[in-house]
């Protein structure tokens, strides 16, 4: 009896098929907004066909700091300090630079404990993804307020928010990321485009996606909320990436709609809005920033690019090999060289 054989698995342009992009089996709740944000980081990497050994993923504490463990299960991983993800991703880059470094952190991780070094990554413009898995309360301890936490939300117990909140997309743009864009873990299409877009850039790439708790934050009266989303999301634009190794181009006017054909062969409907928005004019990204959140919306979309701008690496000027693997010849001054530099100090 003859049996059909098994069709063999898709691989991607470096030949590798899906499972090396996955991890562990998550262990969040059933619903939670993160799996949802590890699924899009898994399709991302496997679709740019990023090498996995070749990435470094970095986390604090919190249910955010667990997603690494769910996607790209050759890579290299650290979990640190509560807080601190922003400085370990710094020095794992500044001893080897040729790694491509991925932060995943949340609201509490961010924009609490960890701000001090939140804001230094930011003004260094260090290379790497920063993810920000914001559900505007703290998911292992019983879901307090987060200090991404909206004025005026309620949670499960019908305590209403005091506070204002701290706006991450803000403080990226204002103190130096050079990539600054908001989501919705319930948006496939834009969060898939944003993530490949990010990976994609040179410099420093905050994402704040908004990904509801179902446990603790997914109520009426929150505003961080599936159905809080679904009433308030306000794309900024219409998002796709087409990788730099399958480039498409196609010209059309304001207001034109355009059906392109990708490498894959997969087609794309193009609308050039009558308002064009430029990611790469900083004070017009804040203003607009500021009036969704007077309008009450959550405004989606690449906010702010900036491509000019050198990374912390390329400022250092740093030497082509990791600094890691330099020999001991090449890191130890010699006898004279110290006695010199004492000298100087003398």
């Amino acid at each position: 009896m003859s049996s059909t054989p098994a069709t063999p698995p898709k691989v991607n342009r470096i030949g590798l098929d899906l499972l090396p992009y996955r991890g562990s089996k998550t262990t969040l709740c059933a619903g939670c907004g993160h799996n949802a944000i590890t699924e899009r980081l898994i399709e991302a990497y496997w679709e740019l066909g990023i090498e996995p050994w070749t990435v470094a993923k970095l986390s604090g504490i919190g249910c955010s700091s667990k997603t690494p463990a769910y996607f790209l299960q050759q890579a290299h991983g650290f979990n640190g300090v509560h807080g601190r993800a922003p400085t370990t991703a710094t020095g794992a880059l500044l001893a080897n630079h040729t790694l491509r470094a991925v932060v995943v952190s949340g609201d509490g991780d961010t924009a609490s404990i960890g701000m001090g070094h939140f804001v230094h990554m930011l003004r260094r413009n260090v290379p790497l993804v920063y993810i920000v898995e914001n559900n505007g309360v703290y998911g292992l301890t019983k879901g307090q307020f987060s200090a991404t936490a909206d004025l005026g939300a309620k949670l499960k117990t019908g305590a209403t928010n005091p506070l204002h909140a701290v706006d991450l997309c803000l403080l990226g743009i204002e103190l130096g990321a050079t990539f600054v864009a908001r989501s919705f873990s319930g948006d496939k299409r834009q969060l898939s485009a944003i993530l490949k877009a990010a990976i994609a850039h040179k410099g420093l790439a905050v994402i704040d996606v908004i990904s509801p708790c179902v446990t603790f934050n997914d109520h009426e009266g929150s505003t961080k909320s599936y159905a809080y989303m679904k009433d308030h999301d306000e794309p900024l634009h219409e998002v796709d990436f087409i990788p730099s190794f399958a480039d498409v181009e196609v010209e059309y006017e304001e207001g034109e709609s355009r059906l392109v054909e990708l490498y894959d062969g997969s087609k794309l409907l193009l609308h050039k809005l009558e308002r064009d928005y430029d990611p790469s004019n900083r004070i017009h990204a804040l203003e607009v920033l500021h009036e969704a959140a007077r309008r009450g919306e959550v405004l989606t979309g690449i906010i702010y690019l900036d491509t000019s701008r050198p990374s912390f690496t390329e400022i250092l000027n740093l030497c082509d090999e990791p600094l890691a693997l330099l020999a001991e010849d090449r890191v130890r001054p010699s006898r004279e060289t110290l006695e010199l530099i004492n000298e100087e100090f003398r």
